[in-house]
C-alpha cells in the first residue's frame, strides 16, 4: 500500500510535468506561428501557463548560461522533478 500523502504528491508532481510539457508546445507553436496571439483563448492559456511555470524557471534560467536562442531551462526543470519523484518514493519506500 502506498501512503496516500505521497500518492498525492507524486499526482500533483506528474501533472506539474505535463503542465511543463504544454508551455513548451505552446511556445513553439507561439514562435512558428502556428497559432495566433491575437486569439483570447490563446493569450489566456499562455497566460496561465506562463504564471504556472515561471516561478520554477526563471532561477534556472537566471542559473544557467546563455545559449542563444535555446531555452533548456524546462528539461532542466523537467529532470528535477523526476529526480524529486524517484527520491520521494526511494526515502517513502524503505519505510
Amino acid at each position: 500500500m502506498m501512503n496516500p500523502v505521497l500518492a498525492l504528491v507524486l499526482q500533483v508532481i506528474n501533472i506539474y510535468e505535463w503542465i511543463v510539457i504544454a508551455t513548451v508546445i505552446v511556445s513553439w507553436l507561439v514562435a512558428f506561428n502556428v497559432v495566433n496571439m491575437s486569439n483570447q483563448f490563446m493569450r489566456q492559456a499562455t497566460y496561465v501557463l506562463a504564471q504556472l511555470t515561471e516561478p520554477l524557471l526563471r532561477p534556472i534560467r537566471n542559473a544557467m548560461p546563455n545559449l542563444g536562442g535555446i531555452d533548456l531551462s524546462p528539461i532542466v526543470l523537467l529532470v528535477g522533478l523526476w529526480f524529486v519523484r524517484y527520491s520521494l518514493v526511494w526515502a517513502f519506500g524503505r519505510y
